[in-house]
Order: structure tokens, then sequence, then C-alpha cells
């Protein structure tokens, strides 16, 4: 740690329990020393009355000006109201790559030990286009979009990833045997981009045969590379392995813009209570960190959030305990100090 240079990173608190988890990851990332400028903005359904959408311009261009930020949670409304502001940000500003790595964490007791996956998911097109329309009553169709650009593009993400972070497999998941067309592009892009990276073990899979073959043993896998809908269910199946969606990060990644989310819900039954957990966004600040370039504090982060959450005094009621919010990043904030003076 010790850069001289101050990162200016956008900050996007959310709705519902939002604003409080961003709160206390801001205060853990400060406690790291490294020079932060947080320009904050507002986004979600409040922010909708008053601009007519729930992320409005001036949300983007913060973005695109400082390069990063970091995302609370989004309520998005089911079956109606406005459209997700969470796809709106990584569709707008070409955001392709979604990554959640999905890794056990010693003091969340689960059925697996020693879990270490990352999904590698293509974030802009597939059926979330929202290509919707009435064929006629009582008939809707939704249109499936896959290209060859975007496919490719995530494979080869997929693959220097993999080789930049030391992973030896990639697995691309699909439907081809059904969607011929779609997903069989797909494939082909993934295979394309395989035969560029000979070092790194490549294999294919049907995605129900992965859902099984996850819950019975999750440690054959490394890295999965998957369409946008199949990476969305996946990625969600892999953070149950390891605790659920409150103790895994996420980033959405383009070509100079990255964005740092928390991905479990906004959570508005319990937001104002100051019991929401924030490890989640607190590690995507981690995943911020490496991005940066800022490989030691986002390992002494990392250890200090691990730290504090095999102390059961300081976990959150998710977890099983009864500290608040603000008491547990107390808490990663004091071991945090506690491995900087080591």
């Amino acid at each position: 740690m010790g850069s001289t240079s101050t990162y200016r990173v956008t900050l996007v608190p959310g709705d519902g329990i939002g604003p409080e988890v961003t709160t206390a990851a801001v205060r853990v990332l400060e406690a790291t020393g490294l020079p932060f400028e947080w320009e904050e903005v507002e986004a979600g359904g409040e922010v909708m009355v008053k601009y007519g959408t729930p992320v409005p311009e001036h949300v983007f261009h913060s973005i695109r000006r400082n390069g990063v930020a970091l995302k609370g949670p989004i309520t998005t409304p089911i079956g109606g109201g406005f459209a997700s502001a969470n796809v709106a940000i990584r569709q707008k500003l070409n955001l392709f790559a979604n990554v959640r790595p999905a890794k056990s964490i010693p003091a969340i007791k689960t059925r697996y030990e020693n879990v270490d996956l990352v999904v590698i998911r293509e974030n802009t097109e597939d059926l979330y286009s929202g290509l919707e329309h009435i064929v006629a009553p009582g008939v809707v169709e939704s249109l499936k979009v896959i290209t060859e650009t975007a496919s490719l593009r995530i494979a080869r993400f997929a693959f220097e990833y993999a080789t930049k972070n030391g992973r030896k497999k990639i697995t691309a998941i699909h439907k081809a045997n059904i969607m011929k067309l779609s997903d069989g592009l797909f494939l082909e892009c993934c295979r394309r981009a395989a035969k560029e990276y000979p070092d790194i073990q490549y294999t294919e899979l049907i995605v129900d045969n992965l859902c099984m073959q996850l819950v019975r043993d999750p440690s054959q896998f490394d890295v999965l590379l998957l369409e946008n809908l199949y990476g969305d269910i996946v990625s969600d199946l892999c953070a149950g392995l390891v605790g659920g969606l409150g103790v895994v990060p996420a980033a959405n990644i383009g070509v100079d813009v990255a964005v740092f989310e928390a991905v479990h819900g906004s959570a508005p039954d319990i937001a104002g209570r100051n019991i929401a957990n924030p490890t989640a966004l607190i590690l995507s600040g981690v995943m911020m960190l490496q991005w940066l370039g800022e490989h030691e504090a986002a390992s002494l982060v990392e250890k200090a959030v691990h730290d504090a959450l095999s102390d059961r005094g300081c976990v959150t009621p998710d977890l099983g305990g009864t500290a608040t919010t603000t008491e547990f990043a107390d808490a990663v904030v004091a071991r945090l100090k506690q491995l900087t003076k080591a």
C-alpha cells in the first residue's frame, strides 16, 4: 500500500439496504490508507420519480469519466415497472464481462470445502436484450440474440483472465443440443478462442448437466464461461455453494470501465435497520482494489473480512450472529489496522 495518486471512484449507493452496505464498504476501503475521492450519484426507484429513469445520464457520465464505480444494490420491479437499472448500466457502458468468484470462506460452513470457482458471463446480449413482443393474445415471444462479436470477445476475455490469474481450465457452458444455431455460434467462438490459448485446458458441458455436477462435486471446475442467462443462474448457484449472495463479490468489466457491485437484492424489508451484511460489497471492493493494481491492499482487506467472520460476535443476523452492519464494519476495520501494523 502507499499509492501517491488519488483514486476517483463513482459511488452508487443504490436503494433499500444499499446505502448502509455502501457506507460500510467505503469505511473499510478508506481504512487501507489509500487515497480515495468518492463521487456519489443516485440511481434507483426514488430517482425514477425525479428524472423519469432509474439511471440518469449524469450517472453514466460520472462512471465513464472516472473509469471505475462501486455500486450498491438497486431494486428491480418484477413483472412490470421500470427496466432493470443494473442491466441498463451494463449495456450502456458496454460492460461486456461479468466476473463472479465463488470461493469458500473458512468461517462460513457449507456442504462443501475449498470451493474456488470463477463464473465469467457474457453481459450484454442473449435474452437480456429485452426484445419481447406480443404475437397474439396469450402468446408472447422473447428473442435470444447471440452474436459472433460478443461471443468471441467474452471467450477471449475468459482465457486472458485465466492466463493472468493462474487458472488452468475453462469449461464453456451451453445448450447447443437444442439451440443449435445460437448456442452453436457461442460454442464455435469459444473453440476459436481456445485454440489461441493452448496452455489452458478447454472443455464443454451442457448447462443442465453442469448444475447437477456442481452440486455433486464443485471441485472439478475452475473457470466457467457462459452466455448471459445461463451465467446469471449458474453464478447464483455457485454463490450458494459458499454461503450465499451475501458473501460473494462481482465485477462488470468493459474496455476502459469497470463497475464493482454486490449482486444480492436491495432487501427493502430490512432497510434502515442496520442489520444488513456488507460482506459482498466489501469483497467487491477487494476486486476493485485488484483492478486498480493495489494487490497488497486487496489481500489485507480480504484477510480482515475473513478474520472478522471467524468471530461469531461480529457477524450479522443472516449468518447467525447479532452484530449490526456498523459493528461488522468496525470489526473489519480493526482487523485491517492490526494487519497493517504487523
